[in-house]
């Protein structure tokens, strides 16, 4: 448990830490001369790198199902410390011009691939190795590690903000959180050497060579209909959660210090203390989904974050107190189902298709409506359309709840039960 959350709160550091130093980036690897153009270039990386994640979490998912949750969480982590080193050492845009943007956009799309594999992997490795009554809170330790990761990357751009000029950290500031990175991802896959496999997938792997590939779920046409419903259903309730999610993390301080003029130390402390808030909650909501289910969760957040979503975006103004405390309350209410989202995708898929299953449905929502959520959210007010892009983001809200009324209680549920067309209402 400890190797596996360590490397996703490294890989969520990295992640997030691109997206906190987004002006910065955008500044020293595009053309500055205008300034627009090069953020939203900047942010659309961003939405590249997660554009790569259905195909890393399609590619890795099936070796993990093949050759082991340990063997693909070492080959994600080595991947995304060679890319950390990249990026903390890469030339700028006034030394090489174009081909500094085009080295950014190809090791952000490496990393994409290997953080689609990440996910997957971990997310059934935890509930696989989870008690059944605690499946939920135990799940809750993969948006723990994303908060945390977010957390210590906005802790260290705010610390640097503090402590050096503007033109220090432009001028290689940014690099130190991307080099810090590297650094701990070496760690990691230290610890992650002695992991074990899971039980549940020792056992799926004993009864397929036993039974051969007919008791595979997804060999028949029935198995097939199951698994592309139950992928359906995880895209639409992965979509309101990774929209909202990555509105009020990754994107928030980019509008608060581009749009509303804020301080950036400010702003990087708010976020801070905003998601410092919400990783705290996020145990106690994985506890409470053993306790009522894993639906209510789902079918509460639709609701309260649609009627929230405008007023609390129109709150932020340039006082760090109002982006605290508007991200606050868009944090909780999103950690709610999120805190279970790995428990209750695992309990979809059976063993020998999981990680494949949820590395595709997962990274495939993730990267459409969550990689995207900081590029269309800036060219929205860009082009005076910030409704719309609230609107948007309440339908996906509204796209969760959905999916939260079409499953059925998966709490309890069996993980070596292939079980998906009983999951369905």
């Amino acid at each position: 448990m400890t190797a596996s959350t360590a490397g996703q709160v490294l890989e969520w550091y990295e992640w997030s830490v691109y997206a906190a130093f987004a002006p910065i980036i955008a500044a020293v690897m595009f053309d500055s001369d205008d300034p627009v153009s090069a953020l939203l270039s900047t942010l659309a990386v961003f939405a590249v790198g997660f554009l790569m994640r259905p195909l890393g979490g399609y590619v890795f998912g099936r070796l993990a199902d093949q050759r082991g949750r340990k063997f693909v969480l070492m080959a994600t982590m080595l991947t995304m410390a060679a890319g950390s080193v990249v990026i903390g050492l890469m030339p700028t845009y006034s030394s090489i011009g174009v081909w500094a943007s085009v080295l950014l956009l190809a090791v952000r799309m490496a990393q994409g691939f290997a953080h689609g594999g990440e996910s997957a992997t971990a997310n059934s490795y935890v509930a696989e190795i989870a008690p059944v009554q605690r499946r939920g809170m135990w799940s809750s330790v993969l948006w723990i590690s994303i908060y945390a990761g977010s957390v210590l990357a906005f802790l260290v751009s705010a610390l640097l903000a503090s402590v050096m000029s503007e033109a220090t950290l432009e001028a290689w500031g940014w690099r130190i959180p991307f080099l810090l990175g590297a650094l701990g991802a070496v760690t990691v896959m230290y610890m992650r050497r002695g992991m074990d496999e899971s039980h549940a997938y020792t056992a799926a792997v004993e009864v397929t060579s036993s039974t051969g590939p007919v008791a595979d779920a997804a060999s028949s046409s029935v198995g097939r209909t199951a698994v592309t419903k139950a992928v359906l259903v995880v895209i639409a309730m992965t979509s309101g959660l990774t929209v909202v999610h990555y509105t009020w993390t990754s994107y928030v301080s980019t509008y608060a210090i581009a749009e509303r003029s804020m301080d950036p130390s400010g702003a990087y402390w708010a976020a801070t203390a905003a998601q410092a808030i919400a990783l705290v909650a996020l145990p106690l909501w994985g506890r409470l989904s053993d306790v009522v289910g894993r639906r209510p969760m789902l079918l509460a957040f639709a609701p309260a974050m649609a009627v929230l979503q405008v007023p609390l975006m129109r709150m932020i103004s340039d006082d760090p107190w109002t982006l605290f405390a508007s991200a606050t309350v868009a944090l909780l209410l999103v950690t709610a189902p999120g805190a279970m989202l790995g428990a209750v995708m695992s309990e979809l898929f059976p063993t020998r298709i999981r990680a494949q299953a949820i590395g595709f449905a997962y990274s495939v929502s993730v990267a459409v409506f969550g990689g995207s959520a900081p590029y269309l959210n800036q060219w929205a007010i860009a082009h005076d359309l910030e409704l719309l892009k609230d609107l948007y983001i309440i339908a996906l809200c509204l796209a969760t709840g959905i999916a939260g009324w079409v499953i059925r209680e998966t709490k309890g549920a069996g993980l070596n039960e292939a079980g998906m067309d009983r999951s369905l209402r």
